[in-house]
């Protein structure tokens, strides 16, 4: 299906975008690639597995925590704002996105997760989960008991950094689309930043597949679904992008990130 969306965005695109589109890849499917002594190669806890990280025994004792978990179907909940902490999540495939609802019903998105990002790291001080995590697609989670890997993590140095590192992360995508910045420069910074995302699990870093609803990114940016319909197009007719529904390629991810500078540093 995604080859096939592909073929027709070539097909559609002038010369010098049918060259852009036909070199990215399309996305592929993620690994399930782990053993007893590895992790898969997308997980959030995969980096202490390297031979300087801990040893043997300690990865035997972290993988005794991990539960696989799903499938899970496109809007079904992984876990509901209120439900009692007790664990936290790593996508292993497909996208979850979290978000809180109102008392008048009013959504806000507060993320989208790919696999090897964790979720439920935000429940920890309050001790219950402040927000749901649902599937945007057929998505699988492995859970992590959160009392075990604390205990783990007090015993092994790479365990405990690899956990601080994930609340660090955590904190700054929170805050990374807070400034005051132009519905260009968000939607910018948002597909560059999913591209970077997906090219640090070896994934194509400019042939997108978008899970989310366009009214759901919209919502995360805090933007009118109008308007980024309105700069999509934009975009497209810029030559900065190729769009056919929820595939998108960027076709000047340079031109991107520069547009995006003032949000997205390194």
């Amino acid at each position: 299906m995604l080859e096939r969306r592909r073929t027709r965005l070539i097909a559609a695109a002038d010369a010098p975008l049918r060259a852009a589109i036909s070199d990215a890849a399309p996305v592929p499917r993620m690994p399930d690639d782990g053993d007893e002594l590895r992790f898969c190669s997308t997980c959030a806890f995969g980096s202490v597995c390297v031979p300087h990280g801990v040893d043997k025994a300690a990865l035997g004792e972290l993988h005794c925590l991990v539960e696989h978990v799903g499938p899970y179907r496109s809007g079904q909940r992984i876990f509901h704002a209120g439900d009692r902490f007790g664990a936290i999540y790593a996508v292993r495939g497909g996208t979850v996105k979290t978000s809180l609802t109102d008392d008048e019903g009013r959504e806000q998105v507060l993320g989208f997760h790919l696999p090897g990002e964790m979720i439920g790291l935000n429940a920890i001080h309050p001790a219950k989960y402040p927000c749901d995590a649902i599937a945007l697609d057929t998505a699988y989670v492995c859970r992590f008991s959160f009392p075990a890997l604390a205990t783990l993590a007090m015993r092994f140095p790479g365990v405990q950094q690899q956990l601080f590192r994930l609340l660090s992360a955590d904190i700054g995508k929170a805050a990374l689309l807070a400034g005051d910045h132009s519905a260009d420069e968000r939607l910018a910074a948002f597909l560059v930043g999913l591209a970077d995302r997906y090219a640090a699990r070896g994934f194509s870093h400019t042939a997108l597949r978008l899970s989310m609803a366009r009214s759901d990114i919209a919502n995360y940016l805090r933007l009118a679904a109008e308007t980024v319909s309105r700069v999509l197009r934009r975009f497209q007719d810029q030559r900065l992008i190729a769009v056919e529904g929820r595939d998108v390629v960027l076709t000047d991810a340079a031109a991107l990130r520069h547009l995006a500078r003032n949000i997205v540093h390194g």
